[in-house]
């Protein structure tokens, strides 16, 4: 087990990633199943992710995001940086949940969940067993709000995907109020809920990556 430091950042520091609207539909689940994360690690089908013994040993004594930043950038890379069904088809359920979690915390911590909605990621985090995933990785709270959040999805989806000028889409935070105690929700708890992310890929490591020594 690695043993990293108390996170040392500012929660304020996400960066803004736009209008993205990226569509990940329903055929991924097969992929993001839990019998699937029950049995994976790396199918002879799947991408190899390394990772160096000497990152992996720098960002642990970083902090809690760097420990995670270094296995999600390795995943990232080893699919050519992009989130597809292609590459999904490349990598095991836990290294989907990783990712999942990834955009999930970037679009909720930056512009709350109407921001994730809007830029089209809703499809992936709700319309997949993500809440499953994480209840399963021992974030039991993240889960039930991805439940709670996932029938206001439905009720709202097709308000929110809309295009729209700047001014409407701010004008989205005020038409929708029933977002805000989950979003401040997440804020409150977002450190707590990556350090059980960061204590679960600790503890299977394996399942996300092979370290490579120097």
């Amino acid at each position: 087990m690695t043993c990293f430091k108390e996170r040392n950042t500012d929660l304020s520091k996400n960066l803004c990633k736009g209008k993205a609207f990226f569509w990940i539909e329903q055929i991924i689940s097969t992929f993001f199943s839990l019998k699937c994360q029950k049995k994976c690690t790396f199918a002879l089908n799947m991408t190899e992710v390394t990772v160096k013994d000497s990152a992996l040993r720098k960002a642990a004594g970083e902090g809690m995001d760097e420990f995670v930043e270094v296995f999600f950038t390795a995943i990232k890379d080893a699919v050519g940086g992009e989130l597809n069904a292609q590459t999904m088809s490349e990598l095991n359920s836990d290294q989907i949940t990783l990712w999942a979690y990834r955009i999930l915390r970037d679009e909720v911590m930056d512009g709350g969940f109407v921001q994730l909605i809007h830029n089209g990621y809703g499809p992936f985090i709700f319309l997949n067993p993500f809440a499953k995933a994480v209840k399963e990785w021992g974030l039991r709270d993240l889960s039930k709000m991805i439940y709670s959040v996932h029938s206001l999805f439905k009720k709202h989806r097709a308000e929110l995907e809309k295009d729209c000028t700047d001014e409407e889409f701010m004008a989205l935070f005020e038409m929708h109020p029933e977002f805000d105690d989950f979003d401040d929700d997440f804020v409150e708890n977002e450190e707590r809920f990556t350090a059980q992310v960061a204590e679960y890929i600790d503890n299977n490591i394996e399942k996300f990556a092979r370290i490579e020594d120097e």
